[in-house]
C-alpha cells in the first residue's frame, strides 16, 4: 500500500554524534539527553534520504516514535 510521503526533518546533536529525522520543523519530539539540536536539513517528499537509509522504516519509526535516530560513522584515520 502506498501512501503519501511525509516531509522529513533531519536534526543534528550538536553534543553527540547523533543524527535525526523527525516529521516537525521544530524536532519537538527528540530526546532531551542529547540536546542540544540543531536542524541540518530537510529530505522533501519523493526525495530519498541521505546514506541510503530507507524511507519506509524512517517513516515508520516517526509515526510510531516521534523520530528516528542514526549515528554519524567517523572517517578512518
Amino acid at each position: 500500500m502506498k501512501g503519501l510521503l511525509m516531509q522529513i526533518y533531519i536534526f543534528a546533536s550538536e553534543q553527540h554524534e547523533l543524527c535525526a529525522f523527525v516529521g516537525d520543523s521544530a524536532g519537538s519530539q527528540l530526546p532531551s539527553q542529547f540536546a542540544p539540536w540543531r536542524q541540518a536539513g530537510v529530505v522533501a517528499p519523493g526525495q530519498a534520504p541521505p546514506h541510503n537509509l530507507s524511507r519506509f522504516r524512517i517513516e515508520s519509526a516517526i509515526k510510531m516514535h516521534g523520530y528516528q535516530l542514526w549515528r554519524l560513522k567517523r572517517p578512518s584515520d
